[in-house]
């Protein structure tokens, strides 16, 4: 259950603060993918984490389960540190601390049949004998959309979508109170994506679970999240509910993505392309990481770093256009209607 604080408030179930993930290259400079992240995700919410390819988000949501130890900053899980996987035992409190990875088939041993591995996590828990845990087995693989056969098959023998499903059930045998999904819809058809999109919603809400959803799809992130915090080289740039984003960004990045979203008002014309590319994250421009791109760009982006900062309710941005406390539309924005 998500922790709760004296006045029995909810208080955020996974907590992100000041979080560096490095990467040592024997006889080159390290490179740098999580430059200092802080984030925080209530229980039942959907936080979409975007960006573009090579921005950190996987470096990120790989520390955020303990898959990478942190060069620095620290993640807590339901208030307490996050323990970087290894040879020992993770603790019990953090097996409720789920990951959904993007390719189902490489998350999946293709020599174990897939109610073997949704079993895994009721085993791990020591919940109920083996015939309690079959049953279980049945009732999860209904949950995600799938039979209870299912469970006698092996990957090889599902489609992509039905593999994910798979992975998600196995996830669910945990009873997870956080799920991080690393592009969990990335490699499937439209179709599917729109009915997995739509069930990992309905999980989120039915289970009361917190789910970071990490992509590089908007279309896919306005649909399903209730904030949105975008990532840029490394750090995040802004943080917004989904519908106060789309309606007025803040950051000119978050302006650009948002831009380059395909619309069905305009099918004879292409979205606006991004210019340039995301810099070496092992040597980040000085200043403002997105200067070099920026149309709006002055003398200070290309001196000091902006810091992220609250400029309104619930929102905030790391830009030196916005004003402290004070959030004002960018000077030529072109942005989709809400």
């Amino acid at each position: 259950m998500p922790r709760r604080s004296v006045a029995g408030s909810i208080v955020s179930v996974l907590d992100v603060t000041d979080v560096v993930v490095e990467y040592r290259r024997p006889g080159r400079d390290p490179v740098r993918a999580v430059a200092g992240v802080s984030l925080s995700l209530d229980a039942a919410r959907i936080l979409g984490l975007v960006g573009e390819t090579g921005c950190g988000k996987s470096s990120l949501a790989r520390a955020a389960v303990g898959l990478v130890r942190p060069s620095a900053g620290s993640v807590r899980f339901n208030g307490e540190l996050v323990t970087p996987l290894g040879r020992r035992t993770r603790p019990m409190r953090q097996t409720r601390l789920q990951m959904v990875f993007q390719d189902p088939f490489s998350s999946l041993n293709p020599r174990r049949k897939a109610g073997e591995q949704i079993a895994d996590g009721l085993a791990i828990s020591g919940k109920g004998s083996s015939g309690q845990r079959r049953v279980r087995v049945g009732d999860l693989l209904s949950q995600v959309g799938l039979p209870a056969s299912a469970a006698s098959r092996y990957p090889h023998e599902f489609s992509g979508g039905q593999r994910q499903r798979i992975a998600i059930a196995r996830t669910l045998a945990a009873e997870p109170t956080v799920i991080v999904a690393d592009e969990p819809l990335a490699a499937l058809d439209a179709s599917i994506k729109a009915q997995l999109a739509n069930l990992m919603i309905s999980l989120s809400r039915e289970l009361g679970a917190g789910l970071l959803f990490i992509s590089h799809d908007l279309a896919i992130v306005r649909h399903v999240a209730d904030l949105v915090a975008v990532m840029y080289l490394g750090l995040v740039v802004e943080v917004a509910p989904t519908r106060e984003m789309w309606a007025m960004p803040l950051h000119p990045y978050s302006e650009a993505l948002i831009a380059a979203v395909p619309r069905l008002d305009r099918i004879r014309a292409l979205p606006a392309a991004l210019p340039g590319e995301v810099a070496d994250p092992a040597h980040p421009p000085q200043g403002c990481r997105f200067h070099p791109r920026c149309p709006y760009v002055f003398d200070r982006c290309r001196i000091e770093s902006p810091p992220l900062r609250e400029v309104a309710p619930g929102r905030q941005v790391a830009c030196w256009l916005q004003e402290q406390g004070r959030a004002r539309a960018l000077p030529r924005a072109q942005r989709p209607p809400a």
